[in-house]
């Protein structure tokens, strides 16, 4: 049964959350993070991406790179930029987009959830990337960032979460840069707390939504401390990381987008009749072209885009992992057609938020740099949880979640 801890966040004050928050490490590269905090010695980004803060061209895995992270850190504390809260508390966390509101319970999930399969994935990580992020919790002693879960909707539970927001005034209310509104509410209330805490007992798992490898991370430096201490008696700290829970119910998943940078030797008309065996293809001409369903693909391509849609017996419906869109365009185009084996090594292909629209995909195109792109169908969370209840694995760079969590509304310190 899923763990759900209260603890003792580190917060900034009221009048500068805004400008604390900032967006996750991994959706900023170090130039656009170094512009974005440009001017703002709040931005968590100091923490969390302090590259910024040294030579340009430092090496972001160099040592000084994460004692920059724990010097920044602690001009955080010292300045009360970041400040513990007295007593162990949960948080709400809302963000509206849209219109559309979903609502998240912050606490601390618990490291042995991780390790026993009662945290659930749906995601490979890779070995380089845990590293760097279990370096910067090791010597921050921090989670300095929450990752995003989601659970099967509980009706009593929202019925907390709707009542509480609805009697008291969020401590945090702000639009960020790109509209998103962000509210952040304290529960202080014992028997709400408790209540939360009890309710979570009885969800069997939870689900990494988007943060698999601040999750491994978290988990992984959590467990070395563990087996690391002699004394461990289960109730330290380190056994738990931050986590934001948000209902199934409330979130979307929005496309995962792919371009390629050659046809693999193959004209464009080569290309065409190629896929013909296996899609029923439309030219829809110049405008932009929205898949319409699964196993429906846009392809756009010399300026012109065309509808895709995949031929019956060339996937599986009974396979949770074949029936993906993303598995379809995989094997049938990028694999035997353009010759791209491994997504997480090829440079040949890249892959675009669907937030970014259906024009950033033309633009990539129309500079040249890319020679085509495919629009595809975002898969579903009833998907998403299959899969993981399966213990399949998606490919690479299936799920865009949006909007993304903003980070250092609190911070889960390991002491």
């Amino acid at each position: 049964m899923a763990i759900l801890k209260a603890f003792k966040g580190l917060r900034p004050p009221k009048e500068i959350a805004n400008k604390l928050a900032s967006r996750p490490y991994d959706v900023l590269n170090s130039e656009e993070a170094r512009e974005e905090a440009k001017g703002n010695p709040y931005s968590l980004l100091h923490i969390i991406k302090p590259e910024i803060d040294l030579p340009v061209n430092t090496d972001v895995h160099a040592q000084l790179v994460y004692d920059k992270a724990r010097e920044n850190f602690d001009l955080f504390k010292r300045k009360k930029w970041l400040k513990a809260d007295q007593k162990d508390l949960l948080y709400i966390y809302a963000q509206t987009m849209k219109g559309k509101t979903q609502y998240g319970i912050v606490g601390c999930a618990g490291v042995e959830d991780y390790m026993n399969g009662i945290i659930k994935k749906h995601e490979l990580t890779r070995k380089d990337k845990e590293e760097d992020r279990m370096k910067h919790v090791r010597i921050t002693n921090a989670n300095m960032e929450p990752v995003f879960f989601t659970y099967p909707a509980v009706s009593d539970i929202d019925k907390i979460i709707f009542d509480f927001v609805n009697i008291h005034e969020p401590e945090y209310d702000f639009f960020a840069s790109d509209g998103i509104r962000h509210q952040f509410w304290i529960i202080d209330d014992d028997t709400i707390i408790h209540k939360l805490i009890e309710l979570f007992e009885k969800i069997p798992f939870t689900y990494v939504a988007d943060g698999h490898h601040r999750t491994a991370a978290a988990a992984l430096v959590g467990n070395e401390k563990k087996l690391n201490n002699p004394r461990h008696n289960g109730k330290e700290e380190y056994n738990y990381f931050l986590a934001v829970h948000f209902p199934d119910n409330q979130l979307s998943i929005i496309d995962y987008n792919r371009v390629v940078k050659d046809l693999n030797g193959l004209s464009t008309v080569d290309f065409l009749k190629k896929l013909q065996t296996v899609f029923v293809i439309e030219n829809v001409g110049p405008e932009n072209f929205r898949p319409g369903g699964l196993h429906n693909f846009g392809l756009y391509i010399d300026g012109d885009w065309y509808s895709l849609s995949a031929k019956p017996g060339t996937y599986d419906d009974n396979d949770p992992i074949g029936v993906l869109d993303v598995t379809i365009l995989s094997h049938l185009v990028l694999d035997e057609i353009l010759g791209i084996k491994d997504l997480r090594t090829s440079t040949r292909v890249d892959f675009i938020g669907g937030i970014r629209g259906l024009d950033e995909l033309k633009k990539r195109v129309d500079s040249g740099e890319m020679k085509a792109a495919f629009a595809l169908h975002p898969v579903s969370m009833k998907q998403l949880i299959d899969i993981a209840d399966s213990g399949n694995i998606m490919p690479p760079k299936t799920t865009w979640f949006e909007p993304k969590l903003r980070s250092g509304l609190v911070v889960h310190s390991l002491d």
